[in-house]
């Protein structure tokens, strides 16, 4: 199966209980009805469908555990701020509280495609950012 490419940028609402409705050109890549959060390496969090975490990260599996400590940091970094994250009929899920106070999301945020992920950021934040880029 080919890999998915997210694109584009959205602003969804900020729902109550940390709820957000994935945008429809981002929940169509998807594929599942499953999805994988992690913390960016920006101030972000990261998005995947479920098929192409595991592709990326079983490269970094690869890696020697007892040799290579940036393989040993980049597992920790990745797994242990997963989480699967199940999106109801309309596409909305509930991004975990502890990310969006990692992410400095507040209220307004931002999803964008970024080829084999997409990431969800405070628009402020992405703001900034973008404009340095």
């Amino acid at each position: 199966m080919e890999k998915t490419r997210f694109s584009g940028s959205h602003e969804p609402n900020l729902l109550d209980g940390n709820r957000i409705a994935l945008p429809r050109r981002i929940r169509e890549a998807t594929h599942d009805r499953q999805i994988v959060l992690t913390t960016g390496f920006e101030v972000c969090i990261f998005g995947f469908n479920k098929q192409d975490w595991e592709s990326i990260t079983s490269a970094e599996l690869g890696r020697p555990l007892f040799s290579d400590k940036e393989g040993r940091d980049l597992r920790r970094k990745m797994y242990a701020n997963a989480a699967y994250v199940e999106l109801d009929s309309q596409g909305r899920f509930v991004i975990p509280s502890e990310m969006l106070v990692y992410a400095k999301i507040i209220d307004q945020l931002v999803v964008i495609g970024a080829g084999d992920h997409f990431e969800i950021w405070s628009k402020q934040l992405w703001e900034a950012y973008r404009q340095g880029i």
